[in-house]
């Protein structure tokens, strides 16, 4: 997708999420609505969705996509590394990043952003994965960490 389009495909994703979320402060609701708006607006998003931390691991939440690995293993893989380092994690190539769990071999790129609750604290990740190389950029980074401070406040 084109830079331009990507950014006002983005911008107008925002406002109908910050519209949408007025419904309910529910999170698991609002991890919902964003991953359906995400999986049908941006059409290089092969999968994305959210793993929520629950007793120590991390769970799938809701989705979009192709049949998702239930349970990450512990301290592996791209989510892994996102939570724990608390940042957002870009992957131009899933098959050169050490411990990459691969829920589907389709998958080529990934981009990953901690989720944060009211208290700071990180509660799951928003993943979204591409069946194509070099997907996710510094705009997809930016918007995604915008969708994610959304989750809890709005």
């Amino acid at each position: 997708m084109e830079t331009t389009q990507k950014f006002t495909r983005y911008q107008r994703l925002i406002a109908q999420l910050k519209d949408l979320f007025t419904a309910t402060t529910d999170p698991v609701s609002r991890m919902a609505t964003a991953t359906a708006l995400l999986y049908h607006k941006m059409g290089y998003f092969y999968w994305v969705g959210f793993y929520r931390l629950v007793d120590g691991d991390l769970l799938v939440g809701p989705y979009q996509g192709t049949l998702a690995c239930q349970k990450l293993k512990q301290n592996t893989g791209v989510c892994w590394k996102a939570f724990n380092q608390n940042q957002t994690i870009v992957v131009p190539d899933v098959h050169q990043f050490p411990g990459h769990i691969a829920c589907d071999p389709k998958s080529q790129s990934e981009i990953v952003v901690p989720i944060h609750d009211t208290k700071n604290a990180i509660i799951a990740v928003l993943d979204a994965d591409s069946d194509k190389l070099n997907t996710f950029d510094a705009i997809d980074a930016h918007y995604l960490d915008l969708v994610a401070s959304m989750i809890y406040t709005g």
